[in-house]
């Protein structure tokens, strides 16, 4: 009989000490798309601002919301939603965040999609959330099984796919053949980062979802070091015992 690893217990021996070797707080999540399986490490009973990466809830509630009026989405809505999330404009971002509906909107289409650890919040960067349910959104984004039906699925991978060049960061350095959202706050109060990078690589010949989300790095380019280390880290550890 043969005994499945503890992916979990994987990853943590994996990742913990690239983890600690940084300057701030970080979780991850993984998700080998092929056989379902996933694993995540740290972020235990807190969430992280999610900032920019929030745009992709937003998106997927546009595109909720078109569905539901039976249409597809206006050239208006395309124009904002690629330069949300091509360039992680932040005016386009917020006429968005409005047209569905706000922290409520989206905590209504994030329930649809399976995120039970999001909160919208009044300011949508400082919107709550965790690696485990940025790697929902991912599933929701990338999988068959979706409320999404397959032309808004389609057209957010191709948005993601599109990031500019100097913000396609992050969980790229894990693979291939990137899909990705990025998200850099510096927060007022401490002066310090908040980094996240959620998206889909291709690594040895698999397709793997990645979520991860951090706070309390002195630079961003340190917590861009640490994101690009963890997401790295964790789909090898992944790859190696499937």
């Amino acid at each position: 009989m043969t005994v499945e690893p503890d992916l979990d217990a994987v990853l943590a021996e994996a990742v913990g000490p690239v983890a600690a070797a940084g300057d701030g707080s970080v979780s991850v999540a993984v998700l080998d798309l092929e056989s379902g399986r996933s694993a995540s490490y740290g972020g235990a009973g807190r969430t992280y601002d999610t900032a920019s990466v929030v745009k992709l809830d937003i998106l997927a509630a546009l595109l909720l919301r078109a569905q539901d009026e039976g249409r597809e989405p206006t050239a208006a809505e395309r124009t904002a939603a690629a330069a949300m999330i091509g360039r992680s404009d932040n005016a386009s971002a917020t006429a968005l965040w409005q047209a569905v509906g706000g922290a409520r909107g989206l905590d209504a289409a994030n329930a649809r999609l399976g995120l039970s650890e999001t909160r919208g919040a009044s300011a949508w960067g400082l919107t709550q959330t965790t690696a485990s349910d940025r790697l929902r959104l991912l599933v929701a984004v990338f999988g068959a099984d979706s409320p999404l039906d397959a032309d808004s699925r389609a057209c957010a991978a191709a948005l993601m796919e599109g990031v500019v060049a100097g913000q396609d960061w992050g969980v790229s350095a894990a693979g291939d053949r990137p899909a990705l959202k990025n998200g850099w706050l510096p927060r007022d109060a401490t002066g310090l980062w908040d980094i996240n990078s959620v998206g889909r690589v291709t690594a040895g010949g698999r397709v793997y979802l990645v979520a991860v989300v951090s706070d309390g790095h002195v630079t961003k380019e340190a917590g861009v070091a640490l994101v690009e280390d963890v997401a790295r880290t964790a789909v090898s550890a992944l790859g190696a015992v499937l």
